[in-house]
C-alpha cells in the first residue's frame, strides 16, 4: 500500500482537524495501535488512539476545544491520558512513553519516551504501527516490527521477545488468543510456545479481564478456536478447570464414549453460525458441563451420564461466581437452558402430543426459541441418516409450537362456560364468585386440565361443590350437590 493509500484511510475531518492542532502546537501526534491495523484491514472501529511525542493531555484539551460543545473531555492526569467523546468516536489522547515492570504485577512503571519507544512497547506487530497526523507527513505509516508483513501473512507475533513481553503482562497471551481467533489468524511458533512456557503467570491476571478477553472470544464467528488454543497452551485447567475436565475418553470393556470437550466445541460453533447471542453461546459451552460428575459404567448400558443436564444447571452459578460473569438475568438464563437442553431432544424420541409441547413450552418461556437452537446444534453425529431425523423431529416439534399457540390462543381468550351460564347455573348476580369460577377456568385451560365443555362443566361443578354452591337450573349433565357423582 502507498503512502497516498494510507493517506486515504485517515482523510476525515477529525484526523486533519488534530494534525492542525498538533502543528500549532509544535508536536508530533500520530493515530496508532489497533485502530491502524483495522484501517488496515478494513474493520470498522470507532476507538481512536493517539500517541503524541509530549503531554497529550494538552493536544486533547485543545482539541476539545476546537470540537467545542459537540465533544465532551475526560483527564485521567494518573494515567496521562484523556479522551474526547465526539458522536460515536472516542479518541484517546497519550504520550509517548516507555514502561517496565515489576514481576509480581502488570502495572508498569512509566516514563516518557519516543515513538519508537512507545511502538516497542506494544503487544504485537499488527498493533504497533502508527500513522502521521501532522500536515507534512499526513498518511506515512510507521511500522517498524513488519506488522504490515503479518497482517498479509495472517499472524499473531510479538515485537519483542515474547516471554519478556508475557511475563511482564500476561494478559497479553489471553489478546494473542483472542486476536487469533476474531481475526482468524494463526499465532506464529515462537509466540505460541512462549504462551504455553508462561502460562502460570496468568494468576496474577484478574479474573474479571480473562473474562472480558473469554466473552471476547465467545463473540468471534468461530469461538471454538480460541478455546482449543487455550487447551493447547495450558491456559486452560489455569482458568476454567471444569471445561478442561471434560476431555477425554474412558473405556470399559473396549467401549467408550465421545470426547465431551470435543462436542461441546462442535455444539458451540453451530449455535455460533445460528446466532450472536453470546450467552446462548455461553449455554451452548456449558450446556454438558455436568457429565464429568455424572459419568458412569453401566454393564447392560454402558457409559451413561444420568442427570447431567440437572447437575449441569446446578454447577452454573459457581461457574459465573468463579469466571467473574454477571450473575444476573444472564447467568439465570444460562442457567436455564442447561437444564432444559434435553427437553426437546426427549421429546423427539416420544410422541409429539400436544400436551408434551405445551408442557416444554411452558417450562422455556420467553427461551424457547433459543433452547431449540440450542438443542438443534447439539446433534453432531458423523451419522448422517440419524442426524437428518433427529433436524425433522425437531422442525415437527417446531410446527407443533405454533399449532399449539393458535389452538391455545382461540381456546383461552375466553372460558368452555360462559359467565352468563354460570349465572343461571347457580342463580347468581354478577359477582366476584362468578369470577372466580371464570378466572379458575381459563387457568385450568391453559394447564390442558380442561379439554372440552364437558370437562369444563364438570370443573365448574367440582368449584361449586368446594365453595358450598347448589346447581339451581343444572345442564343435564351436572347433578346437584345432594346427588352422588358417577365420576
Amino acid at each position: 500500500m502507498q503512502a497516498t493509500e494510507y493517506s486515504s484511510l485517515i482523510d476525515s475531518r477529525v484526523f486533519h482537524l488534530v494534525g492542525e492542532v498538533a502543528d500549532s502546537m509544535g508536536r508530533e501526534c500520530y493515530v496508532v495501535g489497533g485502530y491502524v491495523r483495522d484501517l488496515i484491514i478494513h474493520r470498522h472501529s470507532k476507538d481512536i488512539d493517539f500517541v503524541t511525542i509530549g503531554a497529550g493531555i494538552e493536544v486533547a484539551q485543545a482539541v476539545a476545544a476546537r470540537l467545542g460543545n459537540k465533544s465532551h473531555l475526560a483527564v485521567y492526569r494518573n494515567f496521562g491520558t484523556a479522551q474526547i467523546h465526539c458522536g460515536d468516536d472516542e479518541l484517546e489522547f497519550v504520550g509517548a512513553r516507555r514502561e517496565s515492570y515489576d514481576r509480581q504485577s502488570r502495572k508498569p512503571v512509566v516514563e516518557d519516551g519516543t515513538l519508537d519507544d512507545d511502538l516497542a512497547r506494544r503487544d504485537f506487530t499488527i498493533n504497533a504501527m502508527a500513522i502521521c497526523v501532522n500536515a507534512g507527513r499526513f498518511g506515512e505509516l510507521v511500522d517498524r516490527y513488519d506488522g504490515l508483513g503479518d497482517i498479509s501473512r495472517r499472524i499473531i507475533r510479538t515485537p519483542l521477545d515474547p516471554d519478556i513481553t508475557f511475563s511482564d503482562d500476561p494478559l497479553r497471551m489471553m489478546r494473542a488468543i483472542r486476536f487469533a481467533t476474531q481475526l482468524g489468524f494463526d499465532i506464529y511458533p515462537e509466540t505460541l510456545d512462549a504462551i504455553t512456557r508462561n502460562a502460570s503467570r496468568i494468576g496474577i491476571i484478574s479474573r474479571e479481564r480473562i473474562a472480558d478477553e473469554l466473552n471476547k472470544i465467545m463473540a468471534s464467528p468461530v469461538p471454538s478456536t480460541g478455546w482449543l488454543l487455550l487447551r493447547q497452551t495450558g491456559l486452560l485447567p489455569l482458568i476454567f478447570p471444569q471445561l478442561a475436565a471434560m476431555e477425554g475418553i474412558s473405556r470399559v470393556n473396549g467401549r467408550g464414549h465421545k470426547d465431551n470437550f470435543f462436542h461441546t466445541l462442535a455444539v458451540l460453533d453451530n449455535v455460533a453460525k445460528a446466532s450472536g447471542n453470546l450467552w446462548l453461546r455461553w449455554a451452548a459451552l456449558l450446556h454438558d458441563i455436568g457429565k464429568p460428575a455424572t459419568k458412569h459404567w453401566d454393564e447392560k448400558l454402558g457409559w451413561t451420564f444420568h442427570n447431567h443436564d440437572f447437575v449441569g444447571s446446578k454447577m452454573i452459578p459457581d461457574i459465573f461466581r468463579h469466571l467473574k460473569l454477571p450473575l444476573n438475568d444472564k447467568m439465570k438464563y444460562v442457567r436455564t437452558l442447561v437444564g432444559l437442553h434435553m427437553r426437546p431432544i426427549a421429546l423427539v424420541e416420544d410422541e409429539v402430543t400436544d400436551s408434551a409441547v405445551r408442557r416444554l413450552s411452558n417450562y422455556a418461556q420467553e427461551y424457547r426459541d433459543d433452547l431449540m437452537i440450542l438443542a438443534k446444534a447439539d446433534i453432531t453425529s458423523r451419522n448422517e441418516e440419524k442426524r437428518a431425523r433427529f433436524l425433522a423431529n425437531f422442525a415437527i416439534v417446531e410446527e407443533k409450537f405454533k399449532a399449539v399457540e393458535a389452538k391455545d390462543f382461540e381456546r383461552n381468550r375466553k372460558p368452555l362456560v360462559r359467565g352468563d351460564e354460570i349465572m343461571h347455573i347457580f342463580n347468581l348476580p354478577q359477582s366476584p364468585a362468578v369470577g372466580k369460577f371464570i378466572s379458575a377456568l381459563l387457568e385450568a385451560q391453559r394447564e390442558d386440565q380442561i379439554p372440552d365443555r364437558d370437562s369444563a362443566l364438570q370443573f365448574v361443578y367440582r368449584m361449586s361443590k368446594e365453595m358450598g354452591i347448589e346447581p339451581v337450573n343444572p345442564p343435564f349433565d351436572m347433578p346437584s350437590l345432594s346427588q352422588e357423582t358417577t365420576e
